[in-house]
């Protein structure tokens, strides 16, 4: 297993938990110095494929500093082409070698999904469609899973199972990271951050 990406896992375990604790141990106030330094290269340690929640900024949950994060931001955390294609360039062109697929309580996107399926609604619009369409395999696995499931455990369980479908496609979907993934060399993890907490919990793919 990829140290780069195991060392990388631990400073944003050690991040969150100082996040969650109110103490801003890596000055993430942006100065003039620390500008100038990332001006002609960038070197992150981890790659985030997040939420476009405002609520979930990766750099503040996990107490990261300007330039040590890769952030690719898209309501529901989905993996499409687009959000692929910019995880590629940060494996294959920056040496990244960790992946956190980051989504969160309540979300929003999940939640829009959740509704579309159990009313059998048509989207407003191409682009929610398209989201929707991406979300919706995770809440149907949750639902043939679990009989009478209420509304608010069907959102939190489908949370998770669609953070696990975003890992699948990333894993699947791209040769770059598959060759990478075979030489055991690119740690991917999937993660839920709690709105209420800060607290961020890994669950999929852990060492």
């Amino acid at each position: 297993m990829s140290i780069k990406g195991l060392e990388a896992l631990t400073r944003l375990q050690e991040g969150n938990e100082r996040f969650t604790q109110d103490i801003n141990g890596n000055d993430i106030e942006t100065n003039a110095a620390q500008r100038t330094a990332l001006v002609e290269k960038q070197d992150p340690i981890a790659i985030i494929l997040g939420c476009a929640d405002a609520r979930v900024p990766a750099e503040i949950v996990f107490d990261q500093n300007l330039g040590d994060l890769f952030v690719v931001r898209v309501a529901g955390n989905i993996a499409k082409p687009t959000q692929i294609g910019s995880i590629e360039y940060a494996v294959h062109h920056l040496g990244t070698r960790l992946i956190v697929v980051l989504g969160h309580s309540s979300c929003g996107a999940v939640a829009a999904t959740v509704d579309a399926v159990q009313s059998s609604s048509p989207a407003p619009s191409p682009g929610l469609d398209s989201l929707i369409s991406t979300i919706s395999p995770a809440v149907k696995t949750v639902m043939s899973n679990n009989a009478d499931i209420d509304t608010e455990t069907l959102i939190a369980k489908s949370v998770r199972e669609n953070v696990s479908n975003s890992i699948k496609a990333l894993q699947s979907n791209s040769d770059i990271l598959k060759d990478v993934i075979q030489n055991d060399d690119l740690l991917i993890v999937g993660a839920e951050y709690d709105l209420a907490t800060g607290a961020v919990n890994f669950f999929d793919g852990m060492p």
